[in-house]
């Protein structure tokens, strides 16, 4: 096993999709462990620059990079900024995309579009970081799930197979890594108070506006305490789990 760094070396987070909701929570309860944090975004500069904002307010260094995952080149440019404040040793793969299209209207291109930034951006942006979490003896990677990989969703076949193959893609790689230092588990937020589900009259997951059992929708720093558990002391012995965070709307 590598000697790991010396602990003057900072940490640094990447949070993907970190602009608002679950992302940004997760910056922020990353920034309060003492990691510095790669804010990400694919365009909303503005949103980012909140997170960053308030990571600062946490004491903790920042740098922003608005990047469409789509994109292969773009994990290799979160790994660099995050070199630039130390040493990358924590990936949360948050961003994702969710768009509803009904199974008979879904083509291709669309199924494509999902698959490549919610399993495709995960797989490259871990590729990008674990030589130096290798390096460096110690490393924590959390993929974001889906309640919908678990129990389907109305209109998103595209996004409920996204979802479950990230479960798959944490296990085996949490297997590849064991004993590494490395730490590869998946959290599952269920119904969260987001920006864009506050509105909403019902969840996908309940049609006719049904709560989870706990009788309320989950907030961002729930999920985001969570994340922060498995990257912080004490979490060496958890490897590919999928825990969910849904208030009973799940119980594996």
């Amino acid at each position: 096993m590598p000697e790991p760094r010396p602990e003057s070396a900072r940490r640094v987070a990447i949070v993907t999709g970190s602009a608002r909701n679950i992302g940004r929570a997760t910056a922020i309860a990353l920034a309060r462990l003492g990691f510095a944090v790669i804010v990400h975004a694919r365009a909303d500069k503005e949103a980012a620059a909140e997170t960053r904002r308030l990571v600062d307010a946490e004491g903790a260094p920042a740098e922003i990079v608005l990047a469409d995952l789509a994109e292969p080149g773009a994990p290799a440019l979160l790994a660099e900024a995050a070199r630039g404040l130390g040493t990358p040793s924590v990936l949360v793969n948050n961003a994702a995309v969710r768009r509803a299209v009904p199974f008979a209207d879904l083509t291709l291109e669309q199924w494509r579009a999902v698959m490549a930034v919610n399993v495709e951006a995960a797989f490259l942006c871990a590729q990008a970081c674990l030589p130096d979490m290798r390096a460096a003896g110690w490393g924590r990677i959390v993929n974001i799930g889906g309640l919908s990989g678990h129990r389907g969703a109305l209109d998103r076949v595209h996004v409920s197979a996204s979802k479950t193959a990230l479960i798959g893609f944490t296990k085996a790689l949490a297997v590849d890594l064991a004993g590494t230092g490395v730490t590869v588990n998946c959290v599952v937020p269920g119904e969260i108070e987001t920006v864009k589900s506050a509105s909403a009259s019902g969840g996908h997951h309940y049609p006719g506006g049904d709560m989870p059992v706990i009788g309320r929708r989950g907030q961002p720093e729930e999920v985001a305490a969570m994340v922060a558990a498995l990257c912080g002391p004490g979490s060496d012995y958890m490897i590919g789990q999928t825990i969910h965070v849904s208030g009973g709307a799940y119980m594996p």
